[in-house]
């Protein structure tokens, strides 16, 4: 009775693991992203997110030694084996990442009040674009605030 009740735990356990929501911090310093808008002149809200994972040259620090870049670049190497290895969940969390980074930017810059649908998703391996339409027209603030 104890071994099942051990595997029913586990398993428990290993779904509430995978239903949460990916943690920022899985990506921090390897994350680059970019939000664009465009309103049309009939009010229209357009926008596109993209992502990245930052490069090795993204992440360096002004000043670094050719040797600290060397040993950057080794683990560097390292982590993309260990990534190569788990890709395919990888990519999974890569997509939840970019669901999330848009979702925090559209709420930091206020640009969708009303939500929007999604017009194109493109995500790979090490970038993403996500195009959108807002549900909201905009008002002489957005028309402000982001340009015409």
């Amino acid at each position: 009775m104890s071994k099942i009740s051990l595997i029913i735990c586990s398993l428990i356990l290993l779904s509430a693991c995978s239903a949460s929501e990916p943690d920022p911090m899985d990506f921090a310093g390897q994350f680059r992203d970019a939000f664009s808008t465009q309103i049309k002149g009939n009010g229209i809200k357009l926008f596109v997110y993209k992502a990245k994972l930052a490069t090795a040259l993204d992440r360096s620090i002004p000043g670094d030694a050719p040797h600290e870049r060397r040993i950057r670049s080794k683990q560097d190497a390292q982590s993309y084996q260990i990534e190569q290895r788990n890709a395919e969940n990888r990519l999974e969390l890569w997509h939840q990442q970019i669901d999330l980074g848009l979702r925090k930017t559209i709420e930091m810059n206020g640009y969708c009040k009303a939500g929007y649908i999604e017009l194109s998703r493109y995500v790979e391996t090490e970038r993403g674009e996500i195009r959108g339409e807002c549900n909201d027209g905009a008002t002489a603030e957005d028309m402000k605030k982001f340009g015409a």
